[in-house]
């Protein structure tokens, strides 16, 4: 539960100002948001908001907590089951005139690098590709002599050394100034979906904790390690293989390759 999320419900409600519709994310009667809601959709014109759920044109889609498409929770609790014939579409975010002037202020064709993870999260763990490798991987870039970027935000616990620190009071103003980017690399998450609706090359360390054919997107580069998706909510030790199995030189090598062909 996250910004991505919300960010693949705005996916599915693409389009439906167009047909005079605002998607209503509910059981049919209640618009049922979480916290991060509001930040991803706004200015959006397909999506209705809380208190709008007897408006003219409201079509509801039963797409929130509990009631994700892409997985559900197994009778025991300990993992998700994923829903291999789901797909996932780009979201969008609709910027306001302040935030393109923010994004503007950046010279383009950097490569944005997250090392750090929603720590919060007891999947946290599965998900990680470890301090070491990111600091490695970023200092093997930079000596290919590419520039990269890092956002600051709450959840900041490692710094990439040589790469310019970018202090964002919202996750929108990252995504704007990340839309300017030439590659994303880091691991499936909000900031991957973000990545997609900005349209921006990616990079993904999936490990083997969710499949990149259910939640992933087919123009990134999906970066598993292992050939099952175990999607255990406790710490794994086939997820700490599979992330294990992720070498820097192949990343390094897939981040290069993406740069190059963004420049063509």
């Amino acid at each position: 539960m996250g910004y991505g999320d919300e960010i693949i419900g705005s996916g599915l409600a693409r389009g439906a100002a167009a047909r005079g519709k605002k998607i209503a994310f509910g059981d049919g009667r209640k618009i049922i948001w979480t916290q991060w809601c509001k930040e991803v959709y706004e200015n959006n014109p397909n999506i209705a908001w809380p208190g709008q759920e007897k408006a003219p044109g409201v079509e509801w889609m039963e797409f929130h907590v509990g009631r994700r498409h892409y997985s559900t929770l197994d009778a025991a609790k300990g993992r998700w089951i994923w829903n291999y014939n789901y797909r996932m579409a780009a979201g969008e975010f609709f910027f306001s005139e302040k935030e393109k002037a923010i994004a503007a202020n950046h010279r383009s064709d950097f490569i944005v690098i997250e090392p750090n993870l929603p720590w919060w999260k007891p999947v946290a763990v599965n998900k990680d590709w470890g301090e070491a490798n990111y600091a490695e991987l970023g200092r093997q870039l930079i000596e290919q002599g590419y520039r990269l970027l890092q956002f600051h935000h709450a959840n900041t616990k490692r710094i990439i050394t040589g790469a310019q620190i970018i202090e964002v009071p919202r996750f929108r103003q990252a995504i704007a100034i990340m839309q300017r980017a030439a590659v994303y690399v880091g691991v499936e998450g909000g900031m991957m979906h973000a990545a997609a609706a900005v349209g921006l090359r990616g990079v993904i360390l999936f490990g083997g904790w969710s499949p990149p054919l259910v939640v992933g997107h087919s123009w990134h580069v999906n970066i598993t390690g292992s050939n099952e998706a175990c999607g255990s909510i406790k710490p794994c030790d086939h997820c700490r293989q599979a992330m294990a199995n992720i070498s820097v030189e192949q990343v390094s090598r897939a981040v290069s390759h993406e740069a190059v062909a963004k420049s063509h």
